[in-house]
């Protein structure tokens, strides 16, 4: 476990911007024990109770996932599902897909306190994805009731870093980065184009529904004083993507999605934030006042333009309760004060405040067992007053190769702009919904194979959603759709397994399976949320090193859907196993070359009733970096 002050130093350092250093170049700050966001300050792996996922840089280009979409499909408890390439939702664990918060730098990247829809997404320049499963409301608020996604950019390692790539098939991609980190300051700049051709969604054989998306990120520190550290980040995005018509009187799945190429959508991102550090009492006390901005704007078609914007101020103080600097302490305390203020064009007259206090403790004792408990309550404006609570428990079992780790937590999702105060031509919103509550509880054991071969992880979780909102068709006086809470509670449960193992020095295997029992309060079945996923990868070195090969393989049964034509009845979609290939070769010392084929087998699937899978596609590309 990470007790000693060099290592946890350099854990929270990889954690501030401008700190997080390459994998290749500080091999002591290596990324796979780390989670970065959990919480407050970092948390060694070893030593966190809470479940989590982490897919690096490294597995990100050797498994050839360039959308964020594509990486969160082969992790324990997270559900994907697509209308296309260009709307993707994430549910973790069975619940709503509102209820996962997506950040970006550890900023959110919806504005308007809204889901955040995936579509072009890229994992251009992303230095590692962190998915964090259970309730987390105390630590983030709002929307993350049933776990949060953050991903985290490259900011570069010590001294002076640049390189790009480029790729085509089926379109083409680029992308740049530039870093240089000295030792009172830095500065990352990060640039990605993608222009991806898509695919039919209708399977019509019609017209592509393509993606182009463009990706600018800037940030950077600078370390006044010995004890005052400030910094930055600014990140704008700007994408255009085709979708298809739907046709509610269809009578099958072939004729539900119409191919139609004058439809598209115009979204454009803005995450900002500035903060500051500062370290008192020789390290034992220290400080964090942080100003964050997101605003998001959409158009369908050229229609007016929708705008949804959150602003937070953060402040942080962090005490060490042993009278050790805080990054010595065995006993932490950390508080934070948070104000949110979020406003939608939606509904321009109902603004929405929360003042928030949250306090964590933290104890890293001498028997391996270390523990992470937090409280917040939340003052909030427009719904009742709200208390949130977590507690995670970690014990690495003495003279043994296994670590038990637990958590529970209760958090919190107030409802959106849309289903409060929506108004248009199919539905109304309920401006008397009511906040949705989830309490969810893990347990797990994390192996860890003999000589260092790998670790295989077993988690056991159980979830009740209370008050879910759910969108009837009818349900208002005037006969348009309309949202209301369910009575009762809605539960899930579920055994997630994680395995990576190398099984000789050139091959590495991983496993990834969630089982999952999801229902409504009525036992209905929930859709979208597959009860089996199963994901196998396979990474081969060859040529001594110099290059190597992935297979994945993804197979998904017993997933639910409804059928929104005839009698909307809900209905059991086909299984289907899918195989991609990735591979590279390093021409030089710098210049890699690169290739990957989509659905090598060209299967035919769904994850939603309608909508048509992408064929099989060939890419290949080149990569320099110095």
């Amino acid at each position: 476990m990470i007790r000693n002050r060099s290592s946890y130093l350099a854990l929270v350092a990889a954690s501030l911007p401008g700190f997080a250093l390459a994998q290749d170049t500080a091999p002591a700050v290596t990324l796979d024990p780390l989670v970065l966001s959990a919480g407050f300050l970092p948390v060694a792996s070893d030593g966190y109770g809470r479940a989590y996922s982490v897919v690096t840089a490294t597995e990100i280009e050797e498994r050839g996932l360039v959308t964020v979409q594509d990486a969160l499909r082969a992790m324990p408890g997270v559900s994907v599902s697509s209308t296309g390439a260009s709307y993707t939702q994430v549910r973790i664990r069975g619940s709503e897909a509102d209820h996962t918060l997506i950040l970006i730098d550890g900023i959110e990247a919806a504005g308007g306190a809204d889901e955040y829809i995936l579509s072009g997404l890229e994992t251009a320049n992303v230095e590692r994805i962190e998915v964090l499963r259970g309730p987390q409301s105390v630590y983030y608020g709002s929307n993350a009731s049933a776990g949060v996604i953050n991903i985290i950019t490259d900011k570069g390692g010590p001294g002076l870093h640049y390189g790009g790539k480029v790729e085509v098939g089926n379109g083409a991609a680029a992308s740049a980065h530039v870093s240089n980190n000295g030792e009172r300051g830095g500065i990352a700049l990060n640039l990605s184009a993608r222009d991806d051709h898509g695919w039919d969604q209708s399977g019509d054989g019609g017209e592509k529904d393509g993606i182009n998306r463009k990706t600018i990120g800037l940030s950077g520190w600078y370390q006044a004083t010995d004890d005052l550290r400030l910094g930055g980040s600014l990140r704008r995005a700007k994408e255009k993507y085709d979708y298809d018509r739907a046709d509610y009187m269809a009578t099958d799945a072939d004729g539900y999605i119409v191919d139609d190429s004058g439809l598209y959508f115009d979204r454009n991102e803005f995450q900002g934030a500035a903060w500051g550090e500062y370290s008192m009492l020789d390290g034992r006390l220290t400080q964090r006042l942080e100003y964050q901005d997101s605003v998001f704007k959409s158009s369908d078609t050229g229609a007016p333009e929708t705008r949804g914007e959150t602003e937070k101020w953060k402040y942080r103080l962090s005490y060490g309760l042993d009278g050790q600097a805080v990054a010595d302490a065995s006993h932490l305390l950390n508080l934070l004060v948070e104000k949110q203020k979020d406003e939608s064009s939606l509904a321009p007259d109902f603004t929405r405040e929360m003042t928030s206090v949250a306090l964590e403790y933290r104890a890293f004792l001498e028997n391996g067992l270390d523990i992470q408990a937090g409280l917040r309550r939340d003052d909030n404006k427009v719904f009742e007053d709200f208390t949130s609570w977590n507690l995670g428990l970690s014990w690495q079992v003495p003279d043994r190769p296994f670590r038990l780790h637990a958590s529970g937590g209760r958090g919190l999702v107030n409802p959106s702009y849309y289903e409060l105060y929506s108004n248009d031509s199919f539905t109304v919103g309920n401006p008397y919904l009511k906040p949705e509550t989830n309490r969810g509880f893990d347990l797990g054991v994390e192996a860890q194979l003999p000589d260092d071969r790998g670790t295989i992880d077993v988690t056991w979780f159980r979830e009740r959603i209370e008050d879910e909102v759910t969108y009837v068709f009818g349900g208002a006086p005037d006969g348009r759709a309309t949202y209301v809470n369910q009575e009762g509670e809605s539960p899930r449960e579920g055994v997630e397994i994680a395995a990576r193992v190398k099984a000789t020095d050139s091959l590495d295997l991983g496993l990834n399976y969630t089982y999952l029992d999801a229902k409504n309060p009525d036992g209905s079945i929930e859709i979208r949320r597959p009860r089996h996923e199963l994901g196998l990868s396979a990474t081969l070195a060859l040529f001594e090193g110099r290059g190597w090969v992935t297979a994945d393989l993804r197979h998904v049964a017993g997933n639910y859907d409804t059928q929104f034509w005839g009698m909307y009845e809900t209905a059991e979609l086909s299984d289907y196993t899918t195989v991609n290939l990735s591979g590279g070769y390093d021409l030089t010392e710098n210049v890699r070359a690169t290739a990957r084929v989509v659905n090598l087998f060209d299967e035919e699937y769904s994850d939603v009733w309608g909508y048509a899978s992408q064929d099989r596609t060939v890419y290949a590309g080149l990569e320099a970096k110095w």
